[in-house]
């Protein structure tokens, strides 16, 4: 099967995360902003985590080289519009991009400087492919509580223009939901969707509170409902969509290996999977190998996969008109 000319969603990919390692490059040369080097193996090895990684921190710190060069308006939309470019080149149909907007204001810009300079590069990209890409506001886990309520806040002005939800992220720590409870009850009322991550680190019981109290309406990874109960009969029953990553997952040690990865177990029990890259640069992945990845090995058929992307397309953030269309592509 030509898995490169599958249609292909992805819900789950970080912007900072994916940045060509050429355009840190260029980007840095350009604006006089120090790197380790400017050589481009050297540069890959730095922005690159081992399948050995130790830990989910461990992979965290690949993305400070990135932020270096992701400061101005002009880089961010380049940047964005790259990874368009980049996932319309794969098939890629329809992509949710994430950030955290507060990451990127170090050079003065403001949060909705930020926001609309990541949406102009997005729509830069679907000017160009056939591929429709929308935004997902991230607020770090290990910041305050007020700056949730400031991205949120700030974010709202965007909704129905490209923005479409919020996520928390960061490393995860166990009950950080009820921490962040506010905020996500005032973007829910705004008409922010929500997407958590949780689930990564061994503590399934943050998917059962996402979902509880956050209203989560997919959960980023949800590995660890394996380990808890409550949280997997509460994922399955309400049909929340869990934004899988392989190739990351291994690298942060939620699983030790491929064929350890509960993915195929979890779609064979009726729990809605998808299959996303988490970070193109950081994981050294893009979506034509985690799709390659189960299928190798899961042995998962065409029509698995159809499933698969139909679940995707349903869980997407998108109204009706745009879920018809990717449909026909499959």
């Amino acid at each position: 099967m030509n898995l490169a000319a599958l249609p292909k969603i992805e819900l789950h990919c970080h912007l900072d995360g994916s940045v060509r390692p050429e355009t840190i490059i260029d980007i840095a040369q350009r604006d006089d902003i120090i790197i380790p080097c400017f050589d481009i193996e050297v540069i890959k090895k730095e922005l690159i985590a081992p399948l050995e990684c130790q830990s989910l921190d461990e992979y965290l710190e690949k993305f400070s080289i990135p932020n270096l060069v992701m400061q101005s308006k002009e880089n961010l939309r380049r940047i964005a519009f790259e990874l368009l470019e980049d996932s319309a080149k794969e098939n890629v149909k329809y992509i949710e991009i994430r950030f955290a907007p507060l990451l990127h204001t170090a050079g003065g810009l403001s949060i909705e400087e930020v926001i609309e300079s990541v949406l102009e590069g997005i729509k830069d990209g679907e000017v160009l492919y056939d591929i429709k890409g929308n935004l997902i506001l991230s607020c770090m886990r290990t910041m305050s509580v007020d700056k949730a309520f400031e991205v949120v806040e700030k974010g709202k002005r965007f909704l129905g223009k490209g923005v479409v939800a919020i996520d928390l992220c960061a490393s995860e720590n166990e009950g950080f939901c009820e921490r962040f409870l506010e905020p996500m009850v005032l973007a829910r009322k705004y008409g922010y969707r929500v997407t958590i991550h949780a689930g990564e680190t061994g503590i399934g019981k943050n998917v059962l509170e996402a979902v509880e109290l956050l209203g989560a309406e997919r959960i980023g990874h949800g590995v660890y409902i394996k380990d808890c109960i409550e949280a997997y009969e509460i994922v399955k029953d309400k049909k929340i969509t869990l934004e899988m990553c392989p190739t990351s997952n291994v690298q942060t040690k939620a699983v030790k290996g491929f064929k350890e990865h509960p993915i195929y177990d979890f779609y064979k029990d009726g729990i809605k999977v998808t299959v996303n890259t988490d970070n193109r640069t950081v994981s050294n992945t893009n979506m034509t190998k985690e799709c390659n990845i189960v299928f190798d090995d899961f042995d998962i058929s065409y029509g698995d996969y159809k499933e698969i992307y139909l679940n995707s397309v349903e869980a997407s953030f998108v109204d009706e008109e745009i879920k018809e269309k990717l449909k026909k592509y499959i």
